[in-house]
C-alpha cells in the first residue's frame, strides 16, 4: 500500500484558529473558547465556542451564508489552495468531509433545506476544488471515516490530492438534544475520571491536504518530517441507537482493523486519542477495548476537555491535534486515535510521522 501524506492542516476549534494559536493553547492546556452555555429549565453546561465566537453572533460570519460555511471557510484559508492548482489539475483535486450537523441551525425550522452535502459543494463552488467531492455523515464518526474515502480516490488513481476533514458548528437543536438525553456535564468534562458526570458539546473545523508521498515535492531545506496517514479502522456493531456496547467489541474490532490495516504491532502505537467523551458509559467501554489492544501501560488521553465533543468533526480536528503534536516532535511516533459513534459506527485513524 503506498504512503499517503498529510501536507497541510488548516484548523479552528475552541483552542483557537490556525495552527500556531492552536498549538500554543494546546500546549499550555488553556482554552478560551469553553464558555458556559444556558440550557432549557434554567441548567448550564459547557460549550467549545471556534475562535471565541459564541451563540450571540449571527450566522453570518467571515463572509458564509451559515456558521458552518464560516467554520470551513476559516479553515480552508489556512490551506495553500493556490500553490496546489499549480501542481495538480483541480480537476484531479477531491474533497472527502464529514459534518453532523451541517446547516441544521440556519434551517432547522424549514428541515428541507438541511444539507449534509453542503460542505462538500462549497468547497467544489467557493474553492474551486473540481474533483469528485462528497460528505460523510455517520454522526460522531463521520470525519474519522473520510481518511479511508479520501485514501481511495488516490490509490485508485481518481485523485492527485484530496482535501479531507470535517466541519460541525454551534446548534441549539443538537444542544438541546444531548440535554434531553441527560448527557451533558455542568461543568467542564472529564473523561475517564471517577467523577465523570457527562460531556461538553463543541463545534470546529479541520481540513488536510491527502497526497501520495511519492507526488510530494522533494524536502526542501526548511521543511520537518511529514505525517502519513498509516491506517484506517472501521466496524459497526450497532448495538443500541444512542448506547456504546458495554464490552467494547466493535472499538476493539476498529482498533485492530486499523493496526492490521498500518501493517503495524500494539507496540509501536506511542500514544491513543482516545474518543473520550466523560460520560460513564462510553469511556468504561473503550479503556477496556484499549486495554485489550494495548496493554494497561499505553500512554491515552482525551482532547474533548479543551475542545469540546464536535460531534461531525471531532475526528478532524482531533487527528489535527495529534498531527501538531507528531510534527512538534524530535523522534518518530504513531498515535492511534478513535471516533465512536450512536448506532455503534466506530473508526480508529492511526497518524505517524515519516522523516523527510
Amino acid at each position: 500500500m503506498s504512503c499517503c501524506v498529510l501536507t497541510e492542516l488548516g484548523i479552528v476549534s475552541a483552542l483557537g484558529c490556525g495552527r500556531d494559536e492552536t498549538m500554543r493553547n494546546l500546549a499550555t492546556g488553556v482554552s478560551p473558547g469553553m464558555k458556559p452555555i444556558a440550557l432549557s429549565g434554567g441548567e448550564v453546561s459547557v460549550f467549545g465556542f471556534a475562535c471565541g465566537w459564541d451563540a450571540s453572533r449571527p450566522s453570518a460570519l467571515v463572509d458564509s451564508e451559515t456558521r458552518v460555511g464560516a467554520l470551513l471557510d476559516a479553515a480552508m484559508a489556512q490551506l495553500d489552495m493556490e500553490r496546489l492548482s499549480q501542481e495538480v489539475d483541480p480537476k484531479r483535486v477531491g474533497a472527502v468531509i464529514g459534518t453532523s450537523n451541517s446547516t441544521m441551525e440556519e434551517f432547522t425550522d424549514n428541515p428541507d433545506k438541511i444539507d449534509m452535502a453542503y460542505p462538500a459543494e462549497r468547497l467544489r463552488d467557493k474553492w474551486g476544488v473540481k474533483g469528485p467531492s462528497w460528505s460523510v455523515s455517520t454522526a460522531c464518526s463521520s470525519s474519522a471515516k473520510v481518511f479511508a474515502s479520501a485514501r481511495m480516490l488516490l490509490e485508485n488513481d481518481v485523485c492527485d490530492a484530496v482535501v479531507v476533514g470535517g466541519v460541525d458548528a454551534f446548534t441549539r437543536t443538537v444542544v438541546e438534544g444531548f440535554h434531553s438525553l441527560e448527557a451533558l456535564s455542568p461543568r467542564l468534562c472529564r473523561p475517564c475520571a471517577a467523577d465523570r458526570d457527562g460531556i461538553n458539546l463543541g463545534e470546529g473545523a479541520a481540513l488536510f491536504i491527502l497526497r501520495r508521498a511519492k507526488d510530494v515535492a522533494s524536502a526542501s531545506a526548511d521543511r520537518r518530517s511529514e505525517v502519513c496517514l498509516l491506517g484506517v479502522g472501521e466496524s459497526s456493531d450497532a448495538y443500541h441507537l444512542t448506547a456504546p456496547d458495554p464490552e467494547g467489541k466493535g472499538a476493539e474490532r476498529s482498533m485492530r482493523a486499523a493496526l492490521d490495516d498500518a501493517g503495524l504491532r500494539p507496540s509501536d502505537i506511542g500514544f491513543v486519542n482516545l474518543h473520550g467523551t466523560g460520560t460513564t458509559y462510553n469511556d468504561s467501554m473503550e479503556l477496556a477495548a484499549v486495554e485489550r489492544v494495548f496493554g494497561s501501560g499505553i500512554c491515552r488521553f482525551s482532547t474533548k476537555p479543551l475542545t469540546g465533543h464536535c460531534l461531525g468533526a471531532a475526528g478532524a480536528v482531533e487527528a489535527g491535534l495529534c498531527w501538531l503534536g507528531l510534527r512538534s516532535r524530535s523522534s518518530s511516533c504513531s498515535v492511534l486515535s478513535n471516533s465512536f459513534a450512536f448506532g455503534g459506527s466506530n473508526a480508529s485513524v492511526i497518524l505517524g510521522v515519516q522523516e523527510a
